[in-house]
């Protein structure tokens, strides 16, 4: 999954601010310019077995470096917006994508919970419901605006992915702190590409295509919360430490890391693969309106190993 990697890393696949709620808005917003230090642990329950990390974030200026608390070779840098990391060990980390077309339809039902506390501080909490489903519950610092907690939940009202803050320092570490040795590459959408990816796929409304000069496609969905993104590539992607599993009456190559799925196949035009942070009970309903598995015969995959 080289190729792959090496745009993934480059994808935000994180909650949209567009949830359809105006003071949410606001507050998502206000997180992002906040600035402040913390330690965040990750734990999410996926078909596969628990996936955790526990990362550092500084956040100045409307940038975010993530970092491993386990070693200092994992970072990332990022723009306005929130975030996630991954990473070899599990750790999850990306750049956003500033989407051309940013509107997305409301469909989630905010509620506020009311007061509460995270790490000993007055606190404020959301619940956001889709189609009477509860998918999410964030919590925001009252002073400072900066998202201390979030929950994911399964249709089923199972736990998917908790994220929380365990420790807050609200002092402002300052650009220089969180500057890289390496800028990250910001994407620009590509007009007019051809491409097999539906403008909707399970009510995510597309928002964006990205192209490169070797044919390297993929689409950027969100349903204003939950997002992924779906790559296209003129060769087979592979995938390291992947489970094969059945979804769709097809095969597909799998893999989990803390608030994030990431999935691999072959179809007519090449290599897929969908990576984001949707609950699994969202999986097949994407996977199913997206070009389905196909095995290409012997002459087609020499082709590819030779060609590309």
């Amino acid at each position: 999954m080289r190729r792959v990697a090496a745009i993934v890393s480059f994808v935000m696949l994180v909650p949209a601010v567009s949830v359809g709620a105006t003071e949410l808005e606001d507050l998502l917003e206000q997180s992002g310019e906040a600035a402040y230090s913390a330690e965040q642990a990750i734990s999410c329950s996926t078909p596969d077995g628990v996936r955790d990390a526990v990362v550092r974030i500084s956040q100045s200026g409307g940038e975010i470096r993530v970092a491993s608390v386990v070693g200092d070779e994992v970072e990332v840098k990022s723009g306005d917006g929130d975030w996630t990391l991954s990473r070899e060990g599990g750790v999850v980390s990306s750049t956003a994508v500033e989407a051309e077309d940013a509107h997305i339809e409301p469909l989630y039902v905010v509620e506020e919970l009311g007061e509460t506390r995270a790490l000993g501080r007055a606190s404020t909490a959301y619940r956001l419901v889709r189609d009477d489903v509860t998918r999410a519950e964030l919590v925001f610092d009252d002073e400072t605006g900066v998202m201390m907690a979030t929950t994911t939940f399964t249709r089923d009202g199972g736990t998917y992915c908790q994220r929380r803050f365990i420790s807050f320092d609200p002092t402002d570490p300052g650009v220089a702190e969180i500057a890289l040795s390496s800028e990250t590459e910001e994407l620009v959408p590509t007009p007019g590409v051809d491409s097999m990816l539906p403008d909707m796929v399970a009510g995510f409304q597309r928002l964006d295509l990205y192209e490169d000069e070797l044919g390297f496609r993929f689409g950027y969905y969100s349903d204003g919360f939950f997002s992924f993104a779906v790559f296209e590539t003129p060769s087979t992607v592979a995938l390291d430490g992947a489970q094969r599993v059945q979804m769709v009456d097809a095969e597909y190559l799998r893999t989990f890391t803390p608030g994030q799925a990431t999935y691999v196949w072959e179809a007519r035009s090449g290599g897929m693969a969908l990576v984001g942070d949707l609950p699994p009970d969202l999986h097949e309903e994407v996977l199913a309106a997206l070009p389905a598995p196909d095995n290409p015969n012997l002459f087609r995959r020499l082709w590819r190993s030779l060609f590309g």
